[in-house]
């Protein structure tokens, strides 16, 4: 057996139980209670959680010098052994406590496993003692002597960044181990809260940041970049929600969501006015302007209605109602930002057909496969919901439509869904109502209802019977003072 062979095997040693102890030693209280479940007395579980880390320290420093290394060796077997037996004896009496051999750097339920790591590390320690006893030893820390004060420096700077690189990655694989233990039971708990209709987000709701929602917007008037003159009753004229966001072109999030803001402006246009508050210098927000195809750009270089709507960062948007009333909190980011998009898209204004006219003759498929019309559904009242599986706001209304109609008796208005999502994902939400497909907008279009979620009662003979209600809660007020009446 060669002596490079020995001196490896007794490194190993040594740093398996330096690290061992340490560990054990920064988290005394993990190991009281590990000791505990494997069977010492809890009386003596204090005094063996200082004495057992300490021990292993000692063996791992005996395994260095040549002189002490049989003793050493001898000493790390012995533990081994025992550490084997006690989870042995364990694992027999149907018991698993958690090993806690590596303090909070790793701790796992005892195993055999756990069993087969022990024993590959008592083979280690039988190398260590065989070469040892037949061999003259040789030193791991000889060759220290003989180093120059600065060689000897660097040998103890570099160990130490050894060590503290080898512990930190312990730590931050056990971290990451612990992280995702905990994501995976909060997505446990937020599918739970799910199923039993509490929608964590909805629950949340936007901070309350900016101007009271309800309370009228205050007056302005700034210059686009173009030096038209923009005020908050020419905004309002348009009859459309202004959607008013706040940027700046030195901003890297802005940056980031300047492409979405274009396709909002140019998909959007008819539902929703995106107006875009710019605070740079004029040359820049032209330049940004230009640079995505925006519209609607002002000015804004003083933070003047930054200041004025009381914003909070950017990007950040507000959403002002037609009638020149705050529709929103101020959204700071962009994900309360898209959130606030979508509310402006469900919740936007809408005339709909007047009461007491007829319905539209329109036929659409049934996500049956059958043709279905409007005219064939007179004889009882009929609630139309306008859907698409992809809306946020229908998310969260999903739960409610399912109780409506487990619900719903013979009296109440049949339900009848007009999704303009795909056949696919409109199948997958799992509704026993009947279903029709409207993925080219047309009943929406004839009827008034230009987003999702948004409802309309039909009654038994054919006519419009209330007005085109558009959010989750408008939609579930209207369902509800159906069933009522």
């Amino acid at each position: 057996m060669t002596a490079l062979v020995v001196l490896v095997a007794r490194l190993v040693l040594a740093g398996v139980f330096l690290v061992a102890g340490l560990a054990k030693l920064a988290d005394r209280d993990g190991t009281r209670t590990a000791l505990v479940g494997f069977g010492a007395p809890r009386g003596l579980s204090t005094p063996l959680a200082l004495v057992l880390p300490l021990a292993e320290i000692a063996v791992a420093l005996l395994l260095l010098p040549a002189a002490t290394a049989l003793y050493g060796a001898l000493a790390a077997l012995a533990l081994v052994a025992l550490f084997s037996g006690v989870i042995a004896i364990s694992l027999a009496r149907g018991k698993t406590p958690d090993c806690h051999c590596f303090g909070q750097l790793h701790s796992a339920p005892a195993s055999w496993k756990t069993l087969a790591r022990n024993g590959l590390l008592g083979v280690v320690g039988l190398v260590a003692v065989a070469g040892t006893v037949g061999e003259d030893s040789v030193s791991a820390v000889a060759w220290v002597r003989e180093l120059a004060p600065s060689e000897l420096v660097a040998v103890v700077v570099g160990v130490t960044s050894a060590l503290l690189l080898a512990v930190g990655g312990l730590a931050f694989v056990s971290l990451m181990r612990s992280y995702g233990r905990v994501l995976t039971r909060l997505d446990r708990v937020e599918t739970a809260l799910a199923r039993a209709g509490l929608d964590l987000e909805a629950e949340l709701g936007m901070p309350a940041i900016g101007r009271e929602p309800g309370t009228p917007a205050p007056a302005f008037t700034a210059r686009s970049v173009d030096g038209e003159e923009i005020s908050l009753a020419s905004l309002d004229a348009s009859g459309l929600p202004t959607l008013l966001l706040f940027t700046s072109p030195g901003c890297g999030p802005c940056k980031a969501l300047m492409p979405q803001v274009a396709a909002w402006q140019q998909e959007h246009a008819e539902t929703v006015s995106i107006v875009v508050a710019s605070s740079g210098v004029l040359e820049d927000a032209r330049a940004e302007r230009d640079d995505h195809s925006l519209e609607n750009v002002l000015l804004d270089e003083n933070d003047e209605l930054y200041e004025l709507f009381e914003a909070n960062g950017t990007p950040s948007a507000v959403l002002i109602g037609s009638g020149g009333q705050i529709a929103s909190w101020v959204a700071s980011g962009r994900e309360w930002i898209e959130q606030l998009v979508e509310q402006a898209l469900g919740g936007a204004p809408s005339e709909g057909l007047s009461l007491g006219t007829e319905a539209p003759a329109v036929e659409l498929p049934a996500l049956g496969g059958d043709t279905v019309s409007l005219e064939s559904l007179r004889g009882r009242d009929t609630l139309l919901l306008f859907w698409n599986p992809s809306c946020g706001f229908c998310r969260d209304l999903h739960e409610d439509v399912l109780a409506w109609e487990a619900s719903a008796s013979d009296a109440d208005p049949r339900l009848v869904i007009v999704s303009s999502g795909d056949a696919v994902g409109t199948r997958a939400e799992g509704f026993a109502s009947l279903v029709l497909l409207d993925e080219s907008l047309v009943a929406g279009s004839a009827l008034g209802a230009n987003g999702t979620p948004m409802a309309v009662l039909i009654d038994a003979h054919g006519r419009i019977a209330s007005h085109v209600v558009a959010g989750g809660e408008a939609v579930l007020d209207l369902a509800r003072s159906l069933v009522t009446a």
